[in-house]
């Protein structure tokens, strides 16, 4: 069929074809549904659509993603002493690679159903069992097929940007921590050996392998994202923006739009717990994340004075995962070697290990 039949379909079945053949044809890093999506059939008697419905444990993995951004982000070069460094290092590399990938997926997914038009156009496959069960089916086994539903580029516009704003903030916090690696230098305090360094690296192994717990009152407001922008609750928790961004798409993006639409369908609640998770294992999820992780540990175990641990984690903690965030999002600047700087005239930090 060709675009130009397509055109001359009635109404909205003939826009939603040609929508998703339209976002198939231009898929191309996320792979591509088999087929192209068919238009709704609405039956004679319809029944009113399940309501939109996200499983629990997934909103707990979005705001597992959601906390350490919040926390991660907000941390200052304010330090005045080792205790402060080695706190702001535990509340940085507090993070489990393969968990947080997946609570990026799931905190995506939430964002996309912040799209009015996204989800409205999913909800007119939902009025008709058998044709939301396939489309479910189809999703769970080739998520990319979520790049093909209708204004699904708005979607992953919101989803794009918002995850990108993530990335910034925390690359924004820190170049701020890195540079004050630099400034500390002249205080005697920082150029005194760090205590237990062997006890510290080991701990920071520790609490990197550790599961993050998820904030019960941030979980009951994500729950509100979950019927959209109208949602009281949802407004406090997420007020996203972003323009529409057509395919080709990461597999992370296609993933959460993927899962944002089996909750539009209705199709992703508590009882389909299990088919929904598996939508949030991407088979590369994590690779970036765990090698910032090996960075750091490359990096703590060679520092010596407090001021090269504020390097650390100003590089390999913050703007090494925020580079992760964004790349999964988007091309992005590879992951940068577990170094430090070389000794300036100004005095700026010695790479970790040198003679001081």
């Amino acid at each position: 069929m060709t675009m130009a039949s397509l055109l001359r379909m009635n109404g909205a079945r003939g826009a939603l074809a040609l929508a998703a053949v339209a976002g198939c044809t231009a898929l191309t890093l996320a792979g591509c549904a088999t087929e192209p999506l068919k238009p709704a059939v609405i039956p004679a008697h319809a029944e009113a659509p399940p309501p939109v419905a996200l499983s629990g444990k997934v909103i707990e993995a979005a705001s597992e993603y959601h906390i350490y951004v919040q926390r991660a982000s907000q941390i200052r070069p304010s330090f005045t002493t080792g205790p402060q460094i080695e706190e702001s290092l535990t509340m940085g590399e507090g993070y489990e690679a393969q968990q947080l990938s997946r609570g990026i997926i799931a905190y995506g997914a939430l964002v996309a159903l912040q799209d009015p038009s996204f989800v409205a156009s999913v909800r007119t496959y939902a009025v008709d069992p058998d044709g939301r069960r396939s489309l479910a089916a189809k999703l769970v086994s080739d998520p990319s097929y979520a790049a093909a539903l209708p204004n699904a580029p708005s979607a992953a516009g919101l989803v794009i940007s918002t995850l990108t704003n993530d990335s910034a903030r925390m690359r924004g916090a820190g170049e701020m921590v890195k540079q004050f690696a630099y400034d500390v230098q002249h205080q005697a305090w920082s150029k005194k050996d760090i205590t237990d360094p062997v006890g510290r690296l080991a701990y920071a192994k520790q609490v990197s392998s550790a599961p993050m717990t998820p904030v019960p009152d941030d979980v009951e407001q994500l729950k509100g994202a979950v019927s959209g922008p109208d949602s009281k609750v949802a407004s406090r928790a997420m007020l996203v923006s972003g323009r529409a961004s057509g395919p080709p798409y990461t597999a992370v993006v296609t993933r959460a739009l993927a899962v944002a639409a089996l909750a539009a369908l209705g199709e992703g609640g508590d009882e389909n717990d299990a088919q929904v998770e598996s939508v949030l294992n991407e088979s590369s999820g994590g690779f970036c994340l765990n090698m910032s992780k090996l960075n750091l540990y490359q990096c703590l175990a060679v520092a010596k004075p407090w001021y090269e641990d504020v390097f650390c984690l100003g590089q390999h903690v913050l703007i090494d995962t925020g580079q992760c965030v964004a790349k999964e999002v988007g091309p992005m600047q590879p992951v940068q070697a577990a170094v430090t700087p070389e000794p300036t005239q100004s005095g700026g930090p010695a790479a970790p290990g040198a003679a001081q």
